[in-house]
């Protein structure tokens, strides 16, 4: 049974994320402020982080970006803040998807079933992606470089593979949300570049001369040849 830990400040709202998620079958752990989420995180190490951005006592950003800092579960995370620039902020400390409010809390659980399986890999083909000095397991979801393993998160990772499994495909932003989500995601097209940023931070040599992830102007990326 896969536990979540939810952080979120409004106490109705924990209600009924709780009661949903309960339902669905997930056991739930629940914090109020971010410094106390972050400290059950790091105790019970759960499945899957459901995060507030606007929390007291830490402000959910510092909760991601510490979350990350220390390991890679996956992180949704909620916010009232419309701007894509926040929402941008966010992607780029890593979490791998935002739900804005208001909500159904049905979307939620359907996300975090989504997140799930991509973290676990429930639906991966066995076999092995190769390009020069990068190894993609598909089995595992591992990344090594050189025979050194690159953590990713799970949005990360389904990423790279859809473009590595297509070599020298010039892949439009909105395929690849598409590609993550499915049809009916609803998003920004650019919060796919932050998941790239983050992407070539970690697996390119040099980031600012990507040898792996090809920027193709007025189109979106693809991956080398």
């Amino acid at each position: 049974m896969s536990l979540i830990l939810l952080i979120e400040d409004e106490p109705e709202l924990v209600r009924v994320l709780r009661a949903y998620l309960e339902k669905s079958g997930f056991q739930v752990e629940s914090a109020y402020r971010g410094d106390t989420g972050l400290s059950l995180w790091q105790h019970k190490r759960p499945d899957l982080v459901i995060l507030d951005l606007n929390l007291p006592g830490m402000d959910g950003l510092d909760v991601a970006r510490e979350i990350r800092r220390q390991g890679n579960t996956p992180i949704i995370m909620l916010t009232a803040r419309v701007e894509e620039s926040d929402q941008l902020i966010g992607l780029e400390l890593g979490a791998d998807d935002y739900i804005t409010k208001p909500f159904s809390p049905r979307i939620v659980v359907a996300r975090v079933r989504a997140l799930l399986r991509r973290a676990q890999g429930g639906s991966t083909p066995a076999r092995i992606l190769r390009a020069a000095d990068l190894e993609i397991d598909l089995d595992a979801h591992t990344v090594t470089r050189g025979g050194q393993e690159i953590p990713l998160t799970p949005t990360e990772f389904d990423l790279l593979v859809t473009l590595a499994e297509q070599p020298g495909r010039a892949f439009k932003r909105l395929q690849l949300l598409e590609a993550l989500q499915g049809a009916a995601y609803a998003g920004y097209e650019r919060t796919v570049d932050a998941h790239i940023k983050n992407l070539r931070a970690k697996l390119e040599p040099d980031p600012k001369h990507p040898r792996y992830i090809e920027t193709v102007f007025g189109v979106g990326y693809r991956f080398a040849k």
